[in-house]
């Protein structure tokens, strides 16, 4: 089954400082029928003001995976982690028995986007943990990237606690061609430029996603340059 959701579709938060989509029920939106895509819970599309950002705040036995798609993030942890991250580096932390974060914009003068996806993991109440890597030759090199995965199989760039779940990461210019993972459940967002996906009349423009279902080998092209794609496929 292939399930187009538009961008326009998703939730919505508008704040002073924080312009946020989310693709599932978050906070305050909720949907009974949009709660996740196999154990993708969320996955929130989200600018932040210069100079602004999320305070410190508590999570607890869950996989956060951030990607910055321009500007600038700093990360705090309550277990001293600091972390930077820019376009092509990938962070992970593991929630565990509970962590308490803040994510800022250091930038007096740009806004920073960023994708944050929340997974559920395989198992509970690991010790709290935070890793970043930078995966910018691997994604200048062409092809899919392993950013994020928890498979044996896999040689992600950074590990998750879950074994059925693999974040891939690719760039393509106009006219490059993929193929999407198989995996019982795979989403796909578009983060920037667009797409044409065998078996869709229209092209898939930037914040647009796909839900698939079972649906096996699925061929789609760039048709514009810079186009970025942030797939999950999982159980």
């Amino acid at each position: 089954m292939i399930d187009l959701r538009p961008a326009p579709s998703r939730f919505h938060t508008r704040i002073d400082w924080l312009d946020s989509w989310h693709s599932f029920s978050f906070g305050e939106h909720h949907d009974p029928t949009n709660v996740g895509h196999g154990l993708l819970l969320v996955s929130n599309d989200d600018v932040v003001a210069p100079a602004s950002g999320f305070g410190a705040h508590p999570h607890r036995d869950m996989e956060i995976v951030t990607w910055v798609l321009s500007g600038t993030l700093e990360h705090r942890d309550s277990e001293g982690n600091v972390g930077v991250l820019v376009p092509g580096l990938a962070q992970r932390m593991s929630a565990g028995t509970g962590i308490r974060h803040s994510e800022m914009n250091p930038d007096p003068d740009v806004p920073v986007r960023l994708v944050q996806m929340w997974v559920r993991p395989d198992t509970l109440g690991v010790p709290p943990s935070y890793e970043q890597v930078d995966v910018t030759d691997r994604l200048d090199a062409g092809g899919w990237v392993a950013v994020a995965s928890g498979d044996p199989d896999v040689e992600s760039a950074i590990r998750i606690h879950q074994r059925d779940a693999t974040m891939w990461v690719t760039r393509l210019d106009a006219g490059g061609s993929v193929q999407f993972p198989v995996a019982p459940h795979v989403h796909v967002f578009v983060a920037t430029g667009a797409l044409e996906v065998d078996g869709l009349g229209a092209a898939l423009g930037a914040g647009d996603a796909l839900r698939l279902s079972d649906e096996g080998e699925l061929g789609a092209r760039a048709v514009e340059d810079a186009t970025e794609l942030i797939v999950w496929a999982t159980s």
